[in-house]
């Protein structure tokens, strides 16, 4: 196998979408089809089960995949540091967080970063509530993590990176407190706390829901300019909040606590990018963050 063929495989594997893997690759669809029956002879099995609806790996696929990712991560690290070298390349990127745990992850990146680039430095910063998307669109970051969904004009959501499962952080003499679990239905008997700078209609369905699935009313609570008062208007019983369920690790404090939700979606995090694109760098730098995060979650 070619290693553009074996990186149309990979990415078949990861996305199980042959348009999407098209997209990243920047092929079409019935190239990336003809690939992979190619390969499938020359294996003489499938290495993908394909539906009209699904495409999933056969046990020979997986075998495969599990083979071959670790060496073409070092064959990539490898040229990317050899062309770093040769292009003398220097510069600084800048990242923007949004979460503990993102910064985290783009720390971890920083590091790993250093080895393919090493002319090339990585700056991190919070990103604060009040002003979201405004460093990205200012031109002051090349890249941000950030809870998901994104509809700005300006800004390209990348991938997503881990989903969360969430939690509802409430008072902690609260009678739902005591409980092991809470549900989404749950929520019509508490009022929920809204963050004020929060435009997007997709996004406030998805983190300050009006009505539980059963379509009861969710009570509102107050507004918050910013995330830090959170904490302290549940701590002062005058709401409750959606959260992350690993935020119980980093804002854990007298007064309030969490306790896991059984059901409702997953808070996701993912990469935002200048929709005006992102060079050669910013795109590794993404690459990385992918691995990262997939290593972690695995």
């Amino acid at each position: 196998m070619e290693l553009r063929e074996i990186e149309i495989f990979l990415t078949l594997a990861e996305e199980l979408h042959f348009g999407r893997t098209a997209e990243r690759l920047h092929i079409t669809p019935s190239r990336v089809s003809h690939v992979i029956k190619k390969q499938e002879r020359r294996f003489g099995a499938p290495l993908f089960a394909r539906t009209s609806r699904t495409v999933r790996l056969t046990p020979l696929g997986e075998e495969l995949r599990d083979e071959l990712l670790p060496a073409h991560q070092r064959i990539r690290r490898a040229l990317e540091r050899a062309a770093a070298h040769g292009r003398g390349a220097t510069g600084e990127l800048h990242a923007g967080y949004t979460t503990p745990w993102c910064a985290e992850l783009l720390l971890r990146a920083t590091e790993a970063f250093r080895d393919p680039y090493p002319g090339w430095s990585v700056r991190t910063r919070e990103v604060s509530f009040g002003d979201p998307y405004g460093p990205l669109l200012r031109g002051e970051l090349h890249i941000q993590i950030a809870e998901f969904p994104v509809f700005e004009p300006g800004i390209t959501p990348g991938p997503v990176l881990f989903r969360e499962p969430r939690a509802l952080m409430l008072p902690a003499d609260h009678p739902l407190a005591a409980g092991t679990t809470v549900s989404m239905e749950d929520l019509a008997e508490v009022p929920l706390l809204r963050l004020d700078n929060i435009r997007s209609r997709p996004a406030v369905d998805v983190h300050f829901p009006q009505r539980t699935p059963m379509g009861r009313l969710i009570p509102r609570g107050p507004s918050c300019a910013s995330w830090h008062e959170v904490p302290v208007q549940v701590a002062a019983g005058f709401g409750t909040s959606i959260v992350a369920a690993r935020a119980a690790e980093y804002h854990a404090r007298p007064g309030i606590a969490f306790v896991p939700l059984r059901d409702g979606p997953t808070l996701d995090y993912g990469v935002l990018l200048p929709a005006d694109g992102a060079d050669s760098p910013v795109r590794a730098f993404v690459d990385l963050l992918r691995t990262l995060a997939d290593t972690e979650h695995a």
